[in-house]
């Protein structure tokens, strides 16, 4: 006997949905198992089976639950969950409907830190080529924590005692809770818009891993890196370690201690200051006496303490020249006189007016001559004296200096050869404005000049 009627597979789905809807077992069940084939999907839920050694069920995760968890869900992670047990519809089959999930054996907020840590480490945010130098001597510190605690406290005490010159800037942060991370982000990205800070210290006191989960947020930490102003984290006690420290220019176990790193002691400058004081005037003394005693030296060298011996030859020649021109001069003036009184006396010998004139005329002629002769003579005598001169003043030592030469010195002696110097034979040399000290490193002989 055929059955009056059928019915359709949406109709027996939904009654099967129903059965599960009314079953109080299939609600707020708790479950434990292996997490496979896990998916997250770009809206934000996540798909995966649920399994163990002889059984598997799918399990779906919508977003608004996803969204509050502090791990990533991973292949082969033993989980504890809290869901609902139904049927989707769509395909007939039931799955679990996960409310809440817990790392089985290791809390969430760990693996959540260590898989943050990993990420960060392999985009590089932990490299310190990246790391900003804190500057030694900063005039404006920043801080961005709570106003109420403890930290501002000690890290405001800390820099008015070691360095009262530098001024601080709070930015009142909340550093705890629901909020907190998207607090520090806006003042870090505000310190860094404003631009009077020249180190920013980052942080808060101590408490537990869920007080001080705010620093290790991924947008924490990327703000953070992004910043232009140098960054201390000084986040909890000095066992504590958040991704902020990571990724900080400079990690501080305690507020404290980032103070003390964020400014130097003004006493150890003022130390620093009178050591540098007492170096300079030891310095300076010291290179006026090298220079004083650089001084009495070239006082003492034989160009400057005997000059005139050196041209004291030339002078000689000088004179003797002169007295060459100035005889030379008188004896050719003493010829052509008696020359002319020869022709004089001559003249006398003829009475006729015809032979008068014709003498005359001749000692115009002669005297003529002699007035020429005698100047040219004093004009070449003249230009000798001048290229005698010329020639004193290219041979004065202190002139050939100028031309770029030098006077080589050893033991207050004038080195003239190559033979008087060895290898690292201390040496003087003169220059025209000055003198250098200077070491033998090589002597090198002309080519084709005999060894000893």
């Amino acid at each position: 006997m055929m059955p009056s009627s059928y019915l359709t597979v949406k109709a027996l789905t939904k009654y099967i949905k129903r059965k599960f809807d009314a079953d109080p077992h299939l609600r707020d069940v708790y479950v434990k198992g292996e997490l496979s084939n896990v998916k997250i999907h770009p809206s934000g839920h996540i798909y995966f089976t649920l399994k163990d050694d002889s059984a598997r069920i799918n399990a779906l995760m919508f977003r608004s639950q996803a969204s509050q968890l502090k791990f990533k869900p991973e292949d082969g992670m033993q989980v504890l969950i809290r869901g609902d047990v139904n049927v989707y519809e769509a395909q007939g089959s039931y799955q679990l409907y996960v409310l809440t999930m817990e790392p089985d054996g290791i809390g969430s907020l760990f693996i959540a830190f260590n898989q943050l840590k990993e990420k960060l480490y392999k985009e590089g945010l932990f490299d310190p080529n990246y790391k900003k130098p804190i500057p030694k001597f900063p005039r404006v510190i920043g801080v961005c924590t709570a106003t109420s605690g403890a930290a501002i406290r000690d890290i405001c005490t800390t820099i008015k005692r070691r360095y009262p010159l530098a001024e601080i800037i709070i930015y009142p942060t909340l550093v705890q809770g629901i909020g907190a991370a998207e607090s520090i982000v806006k003042n870090i990205r505000l310190a860094n818009k404003h631009g009077y800070a020249d180190v920013l210290i980052v942080g808060r006191g101590g408490g537990s891993i869920e007080d001080l989960w705010a620093f290790n947020e991924e947008m924490v930490a990327r703000a953070i890196f992004e910043s232009r102003i140098p960054i201390i984290s000084a986040v909890g006690h000095e066992t504590d370690t958040t991704i902020a420290d990571y990724v900080a220019d400079l990690r501080a176990p305690t507020p404290t201690a980032a103070a003390e790193l964020a400014v130097p002691n003004i006493q150890e400058l003022y130390q620093r200051i009178l050591t540098c004081q007492s170096q300079m005037h030891h310095i300076v003394r010291n290179r006026l006496i090298y220079e004083r005693n650089r001084l009495n030296k070239l006082q003492q060298s034989y160009p400057l303490s005997k000059p005139d011996r050196l041209f004291r030859p030339f002078a000689e020649r000088l004179i003797q020249a002169d007295l060459v021109l100035r005889r030379a001069g008188q004896m050719y003036l003493m010829k052509k006189k008696n020359e002319l009184s020869q022709m004089e006396g001559a003249l006398k010998l003829y009475s006729s007016q015809n032979s008068i004139v014709y003498y005359k005329k001749q000692i115009e002629h002669l005297s003529g001559m002699l007035t020429r002769a005698v100047f040219q003579s004093l004009n070449r005598k003249k230009e000798q004296y001048l290229f005698t001169i010329r020639t004193l003043q290219a041979l004065n030592p202190l002139s050939i200096m100028e031309r770029g030469f030098s006077v080589t010195y050893k033991d207050g002696r004038v080195v003239k050869s190559i033979s008087q110097l060895k290898k690292d034979d201390d040496v003087s040399i003169q220059f025209h404005d000055g003198m250098v000290k200077a070491k033998v490193t090589e002597i090198r002989k002309e080519a084709g000049e005999n060894d000893d």
